[in-house]
């Protein structure tokens, strides 16, 4: 239908866009804080870099991505997330030569073949943050700092921070045996798409939705008994950070995210309020992608989190963001004829550096005056009647309702000191 938005998409309004518009302010500040530059990148990539970065046996590649051919013939992807397209651009621009470790932010839509429901869209807006060119465990619990700092900003409470390491490639080796072993037993247990991940990435088993694979992966060997001493020391560091500043966790041995890049930290946060999905926010570590999209070995760690999800979770908590804002003045003219003189008195206002709006249907005085009071305008102009003759107007307190008649040309001054500008 040419009058519904495509399923899994949505308008936002102007009242509720205002409030978009203070969530992204206080985020562009909160990661100067922390020294993180935004980056903005391209809505569509090249479908391998989603191939080979998220990897190919994620339900993302699997089931997910909006991929498209153009008339070139070339494979593109509508962007399902923003990681493997900042490492993209990191190799893109010859980043590694400059200062170590290169920190982005970043915000804007990513599009997901999901099914619809309460905080979750095709087409939904992230926020995430990525620290690229250092192997450093107090990046990781910065991250994580970064993200919980955040959310206390806005007044969110009760978070949990789920905290696990999946290890690196030497000791995921040993632990892919021991898994695959265990789930080969339980075979008649699995779903199809699980069966078909069991000998090429059986750790996506692990994270599969199903009932009756969560039921088998819940008695599966835990990775943290077969982590390489290099990737428990990290993980004991990440901790130690995390405890210094009083930032509480709980771990998590099944938590092992959904993306195939993730190498040692991984961790979520989560809100109990949200219901079914509690996941506010989710990342890690990912030592290996740099790489794998063709730059040298190069660690790297961060995170991305909903921001419709976020926006749910606020309004649930009775946190209310600032709306649209009023106008600060009203223009209201007495009869038709004086239409055009309160066009050229709005137009100076504004100008002059004060919110201001006017009547465009030619309303009575009367009805003009409910409307400067429905959008909750704090000053009226009438313009017009015995005091244009004069050269001046009428200024009406709309809080008090009390009227004056004030010159033409000082009525900019007068607003400015009513209004504290």
């Amino acid at each position: 239908m040419l009058t519904t938005a495509p399923r899994g998409t949505r308008d936002i309004l102007p009242d509720e866009v205002a409030r978009w518009h203070y969530l992204e302010d206080v985020i562009r500040a909160h990661c100067r804080l922390f020294g993180y530059g935004e980056i903005r990148l391209p809505l569509f990539e090249h479908t391998e870099l989603f191939q080979r970065g998220v990897g190919e046996t994620t339900d993302i590649v699997e089931k997910e991505m909006y991929t498209f051919t153009d008339r070139g013939g070339r494979s593109l992807t509508l962007r399902p997330e923003a990681t493997a397209s900042t490492v993209r651009a990191y190799l893109e621009h010859n980043l590694p030569a400059g200062p170590q470790p290169a920190k982005f932010y970043y915000l804007g839509p990513m599009f997901r073949y999901d099914r619809p429901q309460a905080g979750r869209y095709r087409q939904f807006s992230q926020f995430g943050v990525e620290a690229i060119g250092s192997a450093d465990p107090t990046l990781d619990a910065e991250v994580i700092l970064l993200a919980l700092d955040f959310y206390a900003k806005l007044g969110l409470k009760d978070l949990t921070v789920e905290l696990n390491s999946i290890g690196c490639p030497v000791c995921r080796t040993e632990y892919r045996q021991a898994l695959v072993g265990y789930l080969r037993a339980h075979e008649k247990e699995l779903c199809t798409s699980c069966l078909d991940r069991l000998e090429r990435n059986p750790l996506r088993v692990l994270d599969c939705k199903e009932e009756g694979c969560r039921t088998v992966t819940q008695g599966a060997p835990g990775l943290a008994e077969y982590l390489c001493p290099d990737c428990r020391e990290h993980f004991r560091l990440v901790q130690e950070c995390l405890k210094s500043v009083g930032a509480r966790y709980v771990l998590n041995p099944a938590l092992v995210r959904g993306l195939d890049y993730y190498t040692k930290t991984v961790f979520e946060i989560t809100w109990a309020g949200l219901g079914a999905q509690t996941a506010l926010c989710g990342g890690g570590r990912y030592d290996g992608l740099v790489e794998e999209c063709g730059g040298p070995p190069t660690p790297g760690v961060g995170f991305a989190m909903g921001l419709e999800r976020l926006l749910l979770a606020l309004e649930q908590a009775g946190i209310e963001l600032p709306g649209k804002e009023a106008p600060e003045v009203f223009v209201a003219a007495v009869t038709p004829e004086e239409n055009p003189a309160a066009f050229n008195l709005v137009t100076k206002l504004r100008r002059a550096g004060l919110a201001a709006e006017k009547d465009y249907l030619q309303r009575s005085l009367r009805a003009q005056l409910k409307q400067a009071n429905r959008q909750g305008a704090r000053e009226t102009v009438i313009v017009g009647g015995e005091e244009a003759a004069r050269g001046n107007v009428s200024l009406r307190n709309m809080v008090t309702g009390t009227q004056e008649e004030v010159p033409v040309r000082e009525l900019v001054a007068v607003l400015k000191g009513r209004l504290g500008k």
